[in-house]
Order: C-alpha cells, then structure tokens, then sequence
C-alpha cells in the first residue's frame, strides 16, 4: 500500500465494571501503568497513531464504562466503529461470562458488510495468582466465535500491543474492502460518525464523556 496512505480507525474497548479496561489502553497509549483510576462514566477517548502495513493510522481509541446502569446509554458510542476489544478479568469468572453479552450488544449496534465485524478478546490480570478463568475455556470460546484470543497483563505489559495492533490490522483489512464495495458499486461514503468528534480528537486525550455528577469515587482499575 501508498506509505503515505492515512487512515483513521474509531476502536472501542468494553466489558464489564473493573476487568481494567482504562489500564490496558494508558498502556497502549502511554505505555503507563497506575494502580488506581477513577470509575469511567459513559466514555473517554484517547488518539494514538501507529504505522501498519505501510499506513500510517490514526486509532480514535473510546474507553467505555462497564457500569449496567449505562449500558444502554454507552451502546451509542459503538455505532460507527471500525473493530471492538472484548475485556475481561482472568481472576472474576462473572467478567467472562458477561462477554456473550457484552458481544450481543456491540454487534447490535454495528452494521458489518462481507466480512464480520472485527474483534478481539483479552483476558487481563494473568499477573495475578487466584485465577478463576482456565486459558482453555477462554479459548474455546473464542475459537467458536472465531475471535481471536489474548492472555495480557496492563500491569506487567504483557501481549497489550500485539492486541491492539491484531485489531488495527483487521480493522484496516474491513474499511478497505468497504472502501473497494463503494467504488464497485459507484455508493459514496456516507458522513462518518468519527467527523462529529474531529475537533475533539484532536487532543492526545480528552475529557471523559459524563453520565453522571463528578465527585465519584476511584476504583482499581475501571
């Protein structure tokens, strides 16, 4: 592909309340680890760009809350997005079984063309000692729903950006092929959703989008 091709890629990571999604993305992002966040409410979006494949991509990360009482209001921020992370916490089997879920709802509110929407599935906290997921039953289930699968640690920087790149990649392989249905069939690009929030994204990192008052208190690991 053109090295000077840019493109720009909405991602979104969900799962339930403390499975450390906000972790893995200062990872990501800053290549940061602290041991306390305060709780996201609604969604907080961070910008990091990489190159792939000879393109240079602008990810458009949101960090979702995992609260259910704003799951419905959360779903929102999941419409127009190029590919999905599905967390959960290896030492909290709720947090995995919560992912069929949590899977349900982002496929709800995505349109996929040809090819399946993109995810990937990561099981933090493989530092810790009292695990309660088995790697197999983890993979098993991703290997039915054919996702693929990551044990990671934000903590220790374990597998964290093999994920994310894994997801970019695919994510990259989708829009170019939606971008090859539109030229066949002569349909011009819509108004992307991203567009709303370019001036926004502009920033390294963003205010959190509220649900709700300030003054919550902090937990580890949102």
């Amino acid at each position: 592909m053109n090295p000077r091709k840019k493109v720009d890629l909405k991602l979104i990571i969900i799962g339930a309340l403390g499975v450390g999604k906000t972790s893995l993305l200062h990872r990501f992002v800053h290549k940061t680890f602290y041991e306390d966040y305060q709780t996201t409410l609604g969604a907080s979006i961070l910008s990091k760009i990489i190159i792939l494949d000879d393109t240079t991509l602008k990810l458009q990360i949101w960090d979702t809350g995992g609260q259910e009482r704003f799951r419905s209001m959360v779903s929102t921020f999941y419409k127009g997005s190029d590919g999905c992370i599905l967390a959960f916490d290896v030492t909290d089997v709720e947090t995995f079984e919560a992912l069929e879920t949590w899977r349900g709802d982002v496929l709800a509110k995505t349109i996929p063309m040809e090819q399946s929407y993109p995810m990937v599935v990561l099981g933090n906290k493989i530092d810790l000692a009292d695990r309660q997921v088995p790697q197999e039953v983890a993979q098993d289930w991703c290997k039915e729903k054919d996702i693929p699968y990551f044990e990671v640690s934000a903590k220790n920087d374990i597998n964290v950006v093999q994920a994310f790149e894994m997801l970019a990649s695919r994510a990259l392989s989708r829009a170019g092929i939606e971008d090859k249905a539109r030229a066949l069939f002569m349909i011009p690009a819509g108004p992307s959703v991203d567009v709303r929030y370019r001036s926004v994204l502009e920033n390294y990192l963003t205010d959190s989008i509220k649900l709700s008052p300030e003054g919550q208190s902090k937990s580890s690991c949102c």
